[in-house]
């Protein structure tokens, strides 16, 4: 038997208030101060271990001796390489925040669903945060991008020098600088020039009405994912799987938009919760959250298969050249990373997995909030382990340099979410699919 709900007005306006902005303003100053600490401590305690660093990096790596040993000679780790693999870590992760709310309206608008009308501004607002993340991460490559790219040093090219190696010369064509900023400005661009296409067609009709800009939302959401499916992969390869030269893997890709998927939806359904307990969004019901929570749990198991899948298949293969990036997380660098690796595996698979179980979980919002926050801090170790090892490899850990790092990019993510939200009404008050979205009931 079907649930009658009383539908309460749809005019809502999100405020980002005066309190709010100083108070994400004080936490990106201590995110700042945080980072300056763990910089000074840094610097302070490097003294004399490059050579240790490095012959301990060429070692742990096995298959890549030659090569390590030579740039055991001439690239020494240097303290400033953690704070700028802090920057590219959490640049990765909120690209992924930030884009898959495109990704999420887009699907949303080819499949035509009018489920998730209401609450479609929230989703909508994520992927204005991208310009930032591409300027930050252009000039971390600029900057630090010897430090954090093996591949950049352009001595493993030149055939019968001491640095020379054939594996990372063969795939030249691809890796190779220009190229890299090429795609990295083109992923950027057209990322955020078709959302601010489909964003402006939404603002457009609240004003005007009609289905005309929902109709264009759709050709340019299904451009969006035809664009999506190719360059989702290309940049994880890029951003991620570039930094550790020698391994690939073919599922990669899959496995990066996975992880980037299930924390776009915990942020998407965690922003929905902190607005209805404020008292907006009052018209998402109880329907529309335990459809959030049939997401975030189909999308972690979808993540773990993904996970599980690459992980089985090195294993049982177990070459030396694939082996080895699980064996550097596992026990290389002193065992430093085997921690975040299972903390990875915990949070973004079997909490989620057992919190999120039954039908009652899914509809409950202090549950859906702690369910959510599991999956949002499991993530970042999925991308602090992908990520870490082959940039500073046994100078990684955990300090102020990380946790401020941390704060200063949500507190500027959220400032940037905020601003959007506020821009206009808070529900898509003339969307052709918001009645059917309103009496939603499953």
């Amino acid at each position: 038997m079907a649930h009658t709900h009383s539908i309460p007005s749809v005019d809502e306006q999100f405020e980002f208030t005066a309190e709010s902005k100083r108070n994400l303003t004080i936490g990106i100053v201590a995110g700042v101060v945080l980072v300056g600490i763990g910089a000074f401590l840094a610097a302070k305690g490097v003294g004399g271990h490059e050579h240790a660093a490095a012959a301990h990096g060429a070692a742990a790596h096995g298959h890549e001796a030659a090569h390590g040993a030579a740039a055991a000679e001439g690239h020494h780790y240097k303290w400033t390489t953690r704070l700028w693999a802090n920057v590219w870590v959490n640049s990765v992760y909120f690209l992924g925040a930030s884009v898959i709310g495109m990704f999420f309206i887009a699907y949303n608008y080819l499949a035509q669903a009018g489920w998730s009308a209401v609450f479609k501004r929230v989703p909508e607002a994520l992927p204005a945060f991208l310009p930032v993340i591409g300027v930050v991460m252009l000039i971390t490559f600029f900057v630090a991008g010897h430090d954090l790219f093996h591949w950049t040093h352009e001595g493993l090219y030149e055939v019968g020098g001491p640095e020379y190696d054939p594996i990372i010369a063969g795939k030249k064509g691809f890796l190779n600088t220009p190229f890299f900023v090429i795609r990295l400005v083109i992923y950027f661009v057209a990322w955020y020039w078709l959302w601010r296409v489909v964003r402006n067609y939404s603002l457009k009709e609240d004003l005007e009405g009609g289905t005309e800009y929902y109709e264009k939302s759709i050709k340019y959401g299904t451009a969006f994912l035809v664009v999506f499916a190719v360059t989702s992969s290309t940049s994880a390869w890029d951003l991620v799987m570039s930094i550790d030269t020698h391994w690939f893997s073919t599922m990669f890709g899959w496995y990066t938009l996975a992880s980037w998927h299930v924390t776009g939806l915990a942020i998407i359904t965690l922003i929905i919760v902190n607005l209805k307990e404020k008292g907006l969004l009052k018209a998402v019901n109880a329907s529309h959250l335990h459809d959030l929570g049939k997401f975030m749990f189909a999308f972690s198991i979808f993540w773990a298969y993904v996970w599980f899948a690459q992980f089985m298949l090195i294993y049982y293969a177990n070459l030396p050249e694939e082996t080895i990036y699980y064996r550097e997380r596992f026990s290389g660098y002193g065992g430093i990373y085997k921690a975040p690796f299972f903390i990875n595996l915990l949070l973004c698979f079997v909490f989620p997995f057992l919190v999120l179980m039954t039908r009652d979980a899914k509809r409950t919002p202090i549950i859906l909030k702690i369910a959510c926050w599991g999956i949002i801090v499991g993530h970042y170790f999925d991308f602090y382990t992908n990520i870490m090892p082959g940039t500073v490899g046994e100078h990684g850990g955990f300090g102020p340099i990380e946790f401020g790092m941390i704060l200063i990019f949500a507190c500027a993510f959220i400032w940037s979410v905020s601003t959007q939200l506020a821009k206009a009404n808070l529900i898509p008050k003339n969307h052709p699919m918001l009645e059917e979205s309103l009496h939603h009931d499953i």
